[in-house]
């Protein structure tokens, strides 16, 4: 991690606006360990874009469908116990969309795990991106309180986990709600100030799945799944200007990047 992105490449490309140049991304040193900061924003930087350009489809599809934004949580754990509780919550969370009364036909999950106030539990939590019919709003309507009962009957615990929901406005775009679905796993500040946390924190969430989509998001959205170590976005088709490129280096003592 303290050598990741050291060294970056970038193509010059011809801009929309004639005689112009713009740099583009085209390799770069990364370290890829998870919760590197800098791997973590181009990872979720990808997702962003994967879903920007899928969830216009799936309005023109579903046109009357509305969306939720739900944030499912538990009590904080040790950090040595996190990946039993998260192992724990997927499989509640499993249990939630099998019930009858689960109002959506497709959603995208991801996980977040945050330090507790203490500075030493973690406090893992859900957020959905729910797809509901129109009848979610009238005769299928889950309150607030029938939504923390469900969800404590699905963990199967013997208190009231903490629950928000919020629907978005019927004609506002889901994309909105985008970037705090597909951010970071982890905050940046999380990360510093205990190394024995840090440490352990990578232990316990090695090879879990931090994005996962559900129901007939899945036909649209099944690569935001895909186990992809490639942080170079190069799906964009780019026209390199005489195979010109430019190289930056980090210099740690100046802590900025020069020109080489």
């Amino acid at each position: 991690m303290k050598i990741c992105s050291e060294l970056l490449k970038f193509q010059l490309v011809p801009d929309e606006s004639e005689g112009i140049l713009e740099l583009k991304l085209s390799d770069a040193r990364f370290c890829r360990v998870r919760h590197c900061p800098v791997c973590q924003w181009r990872r979720s930087l990808m997702w962003k874009a994967r879903a920007y350009k899928i969830l216009p489809q799936v309005v023109t599809d579903y046109p009357n469908y509305r969306w939720l934004f739900v944030t499912l949580t538990v009590k904080n754990c040790q950090i040595k116990e996190l990946r039993e509780n998260l192992d724990s919550i997927n499989k509640a969370f499993k249990r939630f969309t099998e019930l009858k009364v689960w109002p959506a036909k497709g959603w995208v999950k991801s996980i977040e795990v945050t330090k507790g106030r203490d500075g030493v539990s973690a406090h893992p939590h859900l957020h959905i991106l729910a797809m509901v019919p129109p009848s979610y709003f009238s005769h299928a309507y889950l309150s607030h309180a029938k939504w923390v009962a469900l969800w404590q009957q699905c963990l199967r615990i013997d208190y009231h986990p903490v629950v928000h929901t919020s629907a978005i406005a019927k004609h506002h775009n889901p994309s909105l709600l985008i970037p705090e679905i597909l951010k970071y796993q982890v905050k940046e500040s999380d990360l510093v100030g205990d190394r024995e946390w840090f440490l352990e924190l990578t232990r316990q969430l090695h090879k879990s799945r931090a994005i996962a989509v559900g129901g007939i998001l899945r036909q649209y959205m099944r690569e935001l799944e895909e186990k992809n170590q490639d942080l170079i976005d190069e799906s964009e088709e780019t026209d390199e200007v005489d195979g010109k490129s430019l190289y930056f280096r980090w210099e740690r003592k100046l802590q900025r990047f020069n020109i080489e």
